[in-house]
């Protein structure tokens, strides 16, 4: 059903919500071929009912926000494909109604959350994984600032600001949202206590003071054990709730395209996040709908 509060509301309740877990491997289960520069994006034209299927089996696991898939869908990587700019725009928002019709069919409060990935995303070569792209701040916000906007006009009831590599894209970011109308999360990749461009993790989530609009800081496509501390500096330096969705432990190789290494994602981590200041709990990449009904269970048994 549609949301009665604001997530911000939500956020300030006792419990934390359950987010959903990554959409490409729930794509890929589902039959579908990501092997394109557009990755899920590409579904957006091609195969909308896919998306929306992926969606409705999150909502089904117990996920309370869904995370819509615009990642990697950016006016540049549209028109490299022969789009129209309209066309783009009509995708783009696209992405944020699939998420809906998925969570207003559900029986409780289901939020949508506008994926807004880094620059590098569109790029498709990793380079999100590293950061530092040789761009000023106000030339990386001149590429999110479009995008934002028609996203926002969509009508999501948050833009998800992720797997941001380093604190000018960061800072870039928090200047394009800031007048879009729509709340924003901001969630860095991380390695260790770091940002992936190597800089000081408190210092990247202290780039917060000061915009009303971010309603939640954390991490995101991360390894599971770098989430634990992570949740923890976020909260100390920002004092706001905090969203973790770490991947499944595996490792994305950029070269060979392939991930490798084994699952360390455990649900049980859920109350040791929760009890550091975690609001927004999920998974990213390789995460699953087991593993979200998992964090959806413990959730649901921790306030009964």
């Amino acid at each position: 059903m549609k949301p009665a509060r604001s997530l911000a509301a939500a956020l300030a309740g006792d419990s934390p919500l359950v987010l959903d877990g990554g959409l490409s491997n729930q794509l890929e289960a589902q039959g579908c071929d990501l092997s394109d520069d557009l990755w899920s994006a590409r579904l957006l034209a091609d195969g909308p009912e896919q998306i929306e299927a992926a969606h409705t089996a999150y909502v089904r696991a117990g996920a309370q926000v869904l995370i819509t898939s615009s990642y990697q869908a950016t006016y540049e990587g549209f028109a490299r494909r022969g789009a129209r700019r309209d066309e783009a725009s009509a995708l783009l928002a696209r992405s944020v109604a699939l998420a809906r019709a998925a969570a207003e069919r559900a029986a409780r409060e289901v939020w949508v959350a506008a994926s807004v990935g880094p620059y590098g995303a569109m790029l498709a070569d990793g380079s999100e994984y590293r950061g530092r792209y040789g761009l000023a701040v106000r030339e990386l916000e001149a590429f999110h600032r479009p995008r934002v906007e028609t996203l926002a006009q969509a009508g999501p009831d948050v833009l998800a600001l992720e797997t941001v590599p380093d604190t000018d894209e960061a800072a870039a970011l928090l200047r394009a949202t800031a007048d879009a109308g729509v709340p924003v999360w901001l969630s860095y990749t991380i390695e260790g206590g770091r940002t992936r461009a190597g800089q000081d993790l408190g210092a990247a989530f202290a780039l917060v003071a000061g915009h009303d609009h971010v309603i939640a800081v954390g991490v995101n496509c991360c390894e599971p054990a770098d989430a634990d501390r992570a949740v923890e500096t976020a909260a100390r330096e920002t004092g706001r709730p905090v969203v973790v969705y770490p991947n499944s432990g595996e490792r994305w190789d950029a070269r060979t395209r392939a991930w490798s290494g084994g699952i360390t994602f455990d649900p049980a981590r859920l109350p040791d996040w929760a009890a550091a200041g975690a609001r927004l709990v999920g998974g990213c990449c390789r995460v699953g709908p087991d593993r979200i009904a998992a964090l959806a269970a413990l959730t649901r048994a921790s306030h009964q």
